[in-house]
């Protein structure tokens, strides 16, 4: 069977820094000869410089093409399936890289087309909405033409080999991990912390902030791992179910217990005076499960931070932790980053370690309290220098409130 993988967006900077490199270490296996790459472009595209100037040459151009195409004009969709030419033992994983607002307006014309056969599969690129009714909103009418077999929402997160061994140890009955709880567990820490700013995405971020662009879907995600439930009989098929089971049991976030700030120089990068726009969120949680009743569960993603670290912390009463970061998944001898599991599982079809819609609302309606308070807070949001702990912003903020 063959692959086309078309790719609304190549062009652009996710797709420069992830997508084709993990595409480049693809190809090299020599495992994947029936990929393809179709490029989707409102211009001419020379492929040998896009791939030059992203990857250091070009040598992989002959599996690239590119379509051009008007991406509000619904007959250009038609010539899109016509350039396709799907046979039934065709597969076409179409990826859009693309900006939330327009990736609804897509599906639409997709769907009108016709592009969106069984043979057909959809990869979106978080966030999935802005708030539970967005999402909402947005699954909707994804769902008028696309089944829930055909849709992989991505967290790369869950490609990464925290989130791997996050997994392998809790279904594994040899180690305590499998049976953590309140009995063991003090509190649990998933954080996501970059030395980075904002690094000129100025207009991404003003639209996104902190709390959506890594807590709801990133973290969240993580923090369900940790709190899922492990049945004897554990299917790793099923591991969504298990995270959503998790997603259940959390209480609405409570305000008074959420921290945002925002580095020093924020407001001059996105030249947007008064901006209250969060580049550091923190949000506590507590668990119903009478397994995880008393442990205090804190999601942290924060800019402009002193260290780069992505980890999951578990703290337990004996006053011993232990730390999950971010390595690589190695799969026959061969390291893999999270973008190329990505693509290799979507191909696959396995849908473990991509996000449900169900998952997605759940995690909207658990940070909704905090969304709210913060958007009828009319004080300036508090500031922080960079390179700044994530530890002294907390406890500065907390202070302050």
């Amino acid at each position: 069977m063959s692959t086309k993988l078309v790719v609304f967006g190549l062009t652009g900077d996710l797709s420069r820094r992830k997508l084709l490199p993990a595409l480049e270490h693809i190809f090299a296996t020599g495992d994947y000869e029936d990929l393809t790459v179709v490029g989707v472009s409102r211009r001419a595209v020379d492929v040998s410089e896009l791939l030059t100037s992203s990857l250091g040459d070009d040598k992989l151009a002959a599996r690239f093409s590119f379509v051009t195409m008007d991406l509000a004009e619904a007959g250009d969709y038609g010539r899109l399936k016509q350039s396709l030419d799907l046979r039934p033992d065709d597969q076409a994983l179409i990826y859009l890289s693309v900006p939330p607002s327009a990736s609804a307006d897509i599906v639409d014309f997709l769907g009108q087309a016709g592009l969106n056969t069984p043979n057909v599969k959809l990869l979106f690129e978080k966030p999935f909405g802005f708030d539970y009714d967005s999402a909402r909103d947005f699954l909707d009418r994804t769902a008028q033409h696309f089944s829930e077999d055909q849709i992989y929402r991505i967290d790369h997160y869950m490609g990464k080999d925290v989130a791997t061994r996050l997994v392998a140890l809790r279904k594994s009955a040899e180690t305590h991990h499998h049976s953590w709880g309140n009995h063991s567990i003090a509190s649990v820490e998933v954080v996501a912390s970059e030395t980075l700013d904002i690094e000129g995405r100025a207009v991404f971020y003003e639209q996104t902030g902190a709390l959506r662009d890594f807590l709801q879907g990133h973290l969240m995600e993580l923090l369900s791992l940790v709190l899922m439930p492990v049945p004897v009989d554990f299917d790793e098929t099923q591991l969504a179910h298990y995270r959503l089971q998790a997603l259940e049991q959390l209480q609405p976030a409570d305000p008074a217990k959420a921290v945002r700030a925002q580095y020093d120089g924020y407001q001059r990068d996105v030249q947007n005076p008064g901006s209250t726009t969060e580049t550091y969120a923190s949000v506590q949680l507590q668990s119903d499960d009478p397994n995880w009743s008393g442990v205090e569960l804190r999601l942290t993603t924060g800019k402009a931070l002193d260290r780069k670290l992505s980890a999951v912390v578990i703290n337990y009463k004996d006053g011993n932790y232990e730390v999950f970061d971010e390595a690589r998944i190695t799969v026959d001898g061969r390291k893999l980053d999270a973008y190329e599991r990505v693509i290799l599982e979507a191909i696959a079809g396995r849908k473990a370690i991509f996000t449900t819609g169900p998952e997605v609302l759940r995690s909207w309606q658990i940070l909704a309290p905090v969304q709210e308070a913060w958007a009828l807070d009319d004080q300036p949001i508090a500031s922080y220098p960079q390179g700044s702990s994530s530890e002294a912003i907390l406890a500065n903020t907390l202070q302050v409130a």
